[in-house]
């Protein structure tokens, strides 16, 4: 079968692009192992220039309070943007927050990642716009590929105006929590983008067995994406005892944390169980490329489970935390693969209960 170019090109941006986006969280994980998000006091420039300084004999006297004042200004507003629109629990938690008035000493190192992270994310924006440009021949050929790139670009943007509000509110939990939680959702867009713009082009392998597993799929992928939010609050949780121990005694750092770290690894407990039943299903099914599915996303539930014990174990080894925080979301991306693999393989079983019904 002779593949278009237009269908090439998309396709390999598409990957591309989830690739960075994947590159991206990893390195969104080393600047909060290394206490690096405040790096840069401003957004988008780093303390106020495009290339951020080296050392703090570069930066006025007084930059902490610039910086600072400038931060809560920008918060103040926000807040009050907020209580006009109704979400007054947040505007009062951006109000009340008191990291928001704390300036961290210039450090050359955590300067430096957070600036990458940035660069990182810079790029990620242009890959994302060229997903909409690849995507301009399916305007008349499939228009939910181009809505899809086109909506993936817009949430980009959103995603950076967010990166702005993690860094004026000092990484308040919430700020932090629906970044990430916004990632995801950016990854499964395009990932359904990709898989989509193929399916004229890509042979299928059709399930004609009946299957259940449709709910299953989409649940094991839901409490995935809650247990990376719940992750995202331990994190949170970690990062205030490490403050309060003036980031001495690494290993003690596992018994301070409180009942979400607890719910945390129980329930990774439950989705080793929920996903192991859901991979013996699809094993069961006639299809190599679902049964290759199954065994990716038990591979990686493995490892998350055990980069999660050897943080616990080993008192939070830096290394071992962005890995943990990469392990989830590419987990999350291959269920979701999963989820779109599947409803195009039983799709003919569908058509034939129902005439006339498309997937």
């Amino acid at each position: 079968m002779i593949v278009p170019a237009f269908v090439r090109r998309f396709r390999l941006i598409g990957i591309v692009t989830v690739v960075a986006v994947y590159i991206l969280i990893m390195v969104g994980g080393i600047v909060r192992s290394t206490g690096s998000g405040m790096g840069c006091p401003d957004w988008p420039k780093c303390f106020g220039t495009w290339v951020p300084p080296t050392e703090a004999s570069q930066l006025p006297a007084n930059y902490k309070e610039i910086y600072t004042a400038q931060r809560v200004a920008k918060n103040q507003k926000l807040a009050k943007t907020l209580q006009r629109l109704g979400f007054k629990q947040v505007a009062s938690e951006i109000f009340a927050h008191p990291t928001q008035y704390i300036e961290t000493d210039f450090n050359v190192t955590k300067t430096w990642i957070e600036y990458v992270n940035r660069l990182v994310g810079a790029l990620i924006g242009i890959f994302v716009f060229l997903t909409v440009v690849f995507a301009l021949p399916y305007w008349r050929r499939d228009r939910t590929v181009f809505w899809l790139a086109f909506g993936s670009f817009l949430l980009t943007g959103v995603q950076g105006y967010l990166g702005s509000l993690v860094v004026s509110t000092n990484l308040l939990p919430i700020m932090v929590t629906i970044h990430m939680g916004l990632a995801l959702v950016i990854v499964a867009m395009l990932i359904y983008a990709v898989i989509r713009s193929q399916r004229e082009n890509v042979a299928i392998e059709p399930v004609f067995v009946r299957s259940s597993l449709r709910p299953w799929l989409w649940l094991i992928t839901l409490l995935t994406f809650v247990q990376i939010v719940i992750g995202t609050q331990v994190r949170e949780e970690v990062d205030m005892v490490a403050f309060a121990a003036n980031y001495m005694s690494r290993a003690t750092w596992i018994e301070q944390l409180g009942n979400v770290f607890k719910f945390h690894r129980t329930f990774s407990a439950l989705l080793l169980l929920l996903n192991a039943y859901v991979a013996y299903q699809l094993y069961k099914l006639p299809s190599g490329q679902l049964r290759r599915m199954a065994t990716a996303n038990i591979g990686l539930i493995g490892l998350e489970i055990l980069a999660g014990i050897t943080l616990a174990y080993f008192a939070l080894p830096a290394l071992v935390q962005p890995l943990h925080l990469t392990l989830a979301t590419v987990l999350f991306g291959t269920q979701f693969l999963t989820i779109v693999l599947h409803s195009r393989a039983t799709k003919f079983e569908r058509q034939a209960a129902y005439p006339g019904v498309v997937a």
